[in-house]
């Protein structure tokens, strides 16, 4: 009787995530409802698959039936539901003008509870952690001492805030998760179960796995396209470094390189077009922009990250003396082409629509059509009707993490905007910095790197574009810059210890210890850490500015990341000496840095290590 039960359960879950996929479809293709109503309903299928999917804890992992979380999924239908039953009455009465009624109240703090709970389920206590503070924050404030305190709130004016209201639970991070994500998300994952991701990974084989170093080269290059669709980090390592990470410690990487390698490259995946990860759909909706724009803006310094990624393998496998694999064991690049070639079209068919100024959810629900129909031209990549309901069902599972994440973090961005806490965080950050860029940069920095570390990217990016941001373009940093700068640190914090989430998924693939793997990772992503300062300084980077200074600023970079590369890796035409080396470093920092004079003094010490190197040391 269990095991029927539990049968129904898994095919009833199934039925609501694929009925949930289905949904924002449809919406995306016929226009979406009223922000609360679609808001709310993206909400209330997160919250009944998580409690369905996710238990409470490790031990009830193993059990077929647990009651908790049936009362779990009632309490959120409830909840939710309130605000469906009473919709008119919602969305006509005046925010805290009209007193809330008893039940307003309880379901307010009922839908708020159990989005903390379910959202630590998915992505661990961090974000919850954090909610929790700001929520107490708003309760005991009038205790605070000077620019921190405010006169305090009672739980009506909160609930107004966060439930009652697109304020809170129901902002923009939310809507952009039910409008945008989920559906960039089910492209994904429709190119995932049509083969794709065996195509870019026999693809990067074929062209570079015969290389020096080259198994590095393909993890490189297949993260850096799987991070194309995917946007997210931990993803990606689980899904090339089970076969990457093997191959490069059989060439004779290191472990703790190989697992870098891997996680570096798939951490990448969130800052490269056309799909980034899901804090760039945000970032597009609070700047008012395309989100085809935000792609433009990212293309630089994505492609600087992902070239001293290469280059810095290339160096490490030269100084190591190692080769790449017979060319035998490599598929033939002819061969992958006929066999899956045509799997390449829905990214150019995404590319092209958003370019021609098709929205976001037109161009992703057509690209995902044209996933399926290309799909039928080979057997090696057609999808039948099977497959169709599991990537249905997979993407919405997918978007769990994601959607619970963005609904919590407007837990903290209602608080904020309540309390006025950016405001004050805002001139504490300047009070701090004393009116110098620099020192706002660094403390910037270190709190997207301080978040990312606790919780994904899009949260982190989210609460420091409402305490920091601010700060930051009151200094003069035009808006893009600010939120770039922000987006790139939340983002790499998925490599610095001690909590790297893709560190951790690779080193488990790997077997490699935290900490070298870690060390080694920010070694060979350390342009992610530097371009971010450049691009403030210089927006050329962000496809800013006239052509020329795009061209030459793009070229010096390029120059300037190699010698990065050499500089970190200690390798270069040959083996560098530690002066050369510093060298080196100073010639990448003065080429990523755009400026006729900063370019020129690099280039000359560029051009002064390599001719050294090549032709006047050959006896040293």
């Amino acid at each position: 009787m269990s095991i029927i039960f539990h049968a129904l359960m898994t095919k009833i879950i199934a039925l609501i995530a694929i009925s949930m996929s289905v949904y924002h479809l449809y919406t995306g293709y016929f226009g979406v409802p009223e922000a609360l109503l679609h808001r709310s309903t993206h909400l209330l299928f997160t919250l009944v698959l998580i409690f369905s999917l996710f238990p409470l804890s490790q031990k009830e992992w193993g059990k077929r039936s647990r009651w908790i979380d049936g009362i779990l999924v009632l309490l959120t239908l409830v909840s939710i539901g309130h605000l469906f039953v009473n919709y008119e009455y919602v969305i006509t009465r005046y925010p805290y003008v009209h007193p809330l009624t008893r039940s307003d109240i309880i379901f307010g703090v009922l839908v708020t509870l159990l989005l903390i709970e379910a959202c630590r389920r998915v992505i661990g206590p961090a974000l919850p952690i954090t909610a929790g503070v700001f929520l107490l924050y708003a309760y005991i404030g009038p205790y605070f001492p000077g620019l921190l305190r405010h006169t305090g709130f009672t739980t009506e004016a909160i609930v107004d805030q966060l439930y009652m209201a697109t304020e809170g639970i129901f902002g923009i991070p939310l809507g952009v998760s039910a409008t945008y994500v989920i559906l960039f998300i089910i492209f994904g994952t429709f190119l995932e179960k049509s083969g794709t991701g065996q195509l870019f990974m026999d693809f990067a084989s074929a062209i570079t796995g015969w290389t020096r170093g080259g198994p590095g080269k393909i993890s490189c290059i297949s993260s850096a396209l799987f991070g194309t669709i995917s946007g997210s980090a931990v993803a990606n390592v689980m899904v090339d470094g089970w076969l990457t990470i093997p191959l490069m410690k059989r060439t004779g990487f290191k472990p703790p390189f190989a697992c870098a390698v891997e996680a570096a490259a798939s951490t990448g995946g969130q800052i490269m077009p056309p799909v980034m990860g899901a804090a760039a759909f945000v970032m597009a909706e609070f700047l008012g922009v395309p989100y085809i724009t935000i792609c433009l803006h990212a293309m630089i310094p994505a492609v600087l990250y992902y070239f001293a990624l290469f280059m810095s393998i290339h160096f490490e496998a030269g100084r190591m003396g190692l080769k790449g694999l017979p060319k035998e064991e490599l598929p033939r690049i002819k061969q992958v082409l006929v066999t899956r070639g045509h799997m390449f079209i829905p990214l150019g068919v995404i590319v092209y629509m958003m370019s021609a100024g098709y929205t976001p959810m037109y161009a992703c629900i057509y690209s995902t059509v044209t996933v399926v129909i290309l799909s039928f031209l080979r057997k090696e990549t057609r999808m039948g009707f099977r497959s169709i309901l599991r990537a249905l069902e997979e993407g919405a599972k997918n978007t769990l993490g994601v959607a619970s994440a963005c609904a919590c973090a407007g837990i903290v961005i209602g608080v904020i905007n309540l309390t006025g806490l950016g405001l004050k965080f805002t001139s504490l950050v300047l009070f701090v910095a004393g009116e110098s860029l620099i020192p706002a940069l660094i403390l910037t920095m270190l709190a997207g790197v301080i978040l990312g570390m606790g919780m994904p990217t899009t949260p982190a990016y989210i609460v420091q574009a409402a305490l920091l941001i601010p700060a930051l373009i009151k200094l003069g940093v035009m808006k893009i810059a600010a939120h770039m700068f922000v987006f790139y640190f939340s983002t790499i914090s998925a490599i610095t210890p001690p909590v790297a989430m893709a560190v951790y998924a690779a080193s488990g693939i790997g077997g490699a210890k935290l900490w070298p793997t870690g060390i080694w990772a920010m070694r060979v992503a350390a342009t992610g850490f530097i371009v971010p300062f450049m691009f403030v300084y210089g927006t050329s980077l962000l496809f800013v500015g006239s052509a020329f200074d795009i061209i030459t600023s793009g070229l010096s970079a390029s120059f300037g990341v190699i010698a990065l590369a050499a500089g970190m890796m200690g390798w270069f035409v040959k083996e560098l000496k530690p002066w050369e080396r510093i060298v080196l470093v100073a010639a990448a920092l003065l080429l990523i840095n755009p400026g006729l004079l900063t370019d020129g003094i690099g280039y000359f010490l560029f051009a002064f290590i390599f001719f050294k190197q090549r032709y006047w040391g050959r006896s040293n």
